[in-house]
């Protein structure tokens, strides 16, 4: 099990030391190696740390007596302090890659493609892809998912938050999956822009338009091994692939309607209906039964003039619903 400070770059000593800290103030390096059983050199050498840091400090006319600093101010600092330092280290591997790409010859074709195998492996490469990424990143999503369920993407809401842009399609029975819609919803609500198409029988995420991972198969029984995809004639084709996907697909998530045309409630109906969901999973969704789902859906039918549930979805993304 990590220690408590391990996530800062700090050792199991140091979090222990500032744990008894924490419950014994005013305690002396004398004190900290009799209760935690540590030699005295050690001690002091890890109490070191702690001051430099900021988890510790002496107390004000004395040497020898230590308290720890409010976990509350003083972690948080620190937290912020690494995440700054790591982000730092970021940017400096992008400026090297771009260095050592600049002297190295022009790749050859079977390096164009590699193979990325294992789960670790792909997780690896999806974070290294959206952490990278500078201008755009576009995403086709569909079962099956690497947890057997779709999980939180939080290297987008990371990337979304600097100003990196999503495009993200989906495949509207998958939506139905338990939690999917509410994390679509909160991807959109950080500035996701989502669309569906009534089946999508493949995946992909392409990162700057420059390099793409797809797996090596679509079928059910094989996610774990994709294909990392540099520059080439093939990316070109899989980014001409999801223009042409995207531009058939139907948004989905409330971006503009005004509370006097639509409910909230409505909106998010009319989401999921124009991405394809059945109403036993609208009701399931919204917790309501499904003879009210199918109530209201005949009545946003009349009123956006729709003969088909497909048609109220389009029409209703014309008028700014969705």
């Amino acid at each position: 099990m990590p220690s408590l400070l391990e996530p800062v770059g700090l050792a199991q000593i140091h979090s222990d030391l500032y744990l008894d800290l924490l419950t014994h103030p005013r305690s002396t390096a004398a004190d900290l190696a009799s209760r935690l059983d540590i030699p005295i050199p050690r001690v002091r050498k890890a109490l070191q740390k702690l001051l430099d840091v900021g988890l510790a400090s002496r107390l004000v006319g004395t040497r020898n007596n230590y308290v720890a600093a409010p976990p509350e101010v003083a972690v948080d600092a620190l937290v912020t302090k690494r995440t700054q330092q790591l982000e730092q280290l970021r940017l400096n591997a992008h400026e090297l890659a771009l260095r050592v790409r600049s002297v190295l010859p022009p790749a050859e074709p079977s390096e164009l493609i590699q193979l990325v195998e294992g789960r670790e492996a792909v997780l690896h490469h999806l974070a290294r892809m959206q952490l990278g990424a500078r201008e755009e990143v576009v995403i086709i999503d569909s079962p099956p998912y690497l947890f057997g369920q779709p999980v939180v993407n939080s290297e987008e809401l990371q990337a979304l938050n600097r100003g990196v842009a999503y495009r993200c399609l989906y495949d509207a029975p998958g939506l139905a999956d338990a939690g999917h819609l509410d994390q679509v919803m909160e991807c959109i609500a950080a500035g996701e822009q989502a669309r569906s198409l009534p089946s999508v029988r493949m995946k992909m995420i392409i990162a700057d338009r420059s390099l793409a991972l797809v797996p090596i198969s679509f079928s059910a029984a094989e996610t774990g091994t994709r294909i990392l995809v540099h520059a080439s004639p093939l990316l070109d084709a899989l980014v001409l692939c999801f223009e042409s996907l995207w531009a058939q697909a139907t948004p989905i998530g409330a971006v503009a309607a005004s509370p006097h045309t639509v409910s909230e409630q409505d909106k998010r109906l009319l989401s999921m209906l124009a991405g394809g969901l059945k109403d036993r999973a609208i009701a399931r969704t919204l917790g309501v039964t499904e003879r009210t789902v199918g109530r209201r859906i005949q009545e946003l039918m009349a009123q956006l003039k729709a003969t088909t549930r497909f048609q109220a979805g389009l029409q209703a993304a014309r008028r700014g619903w969705l």
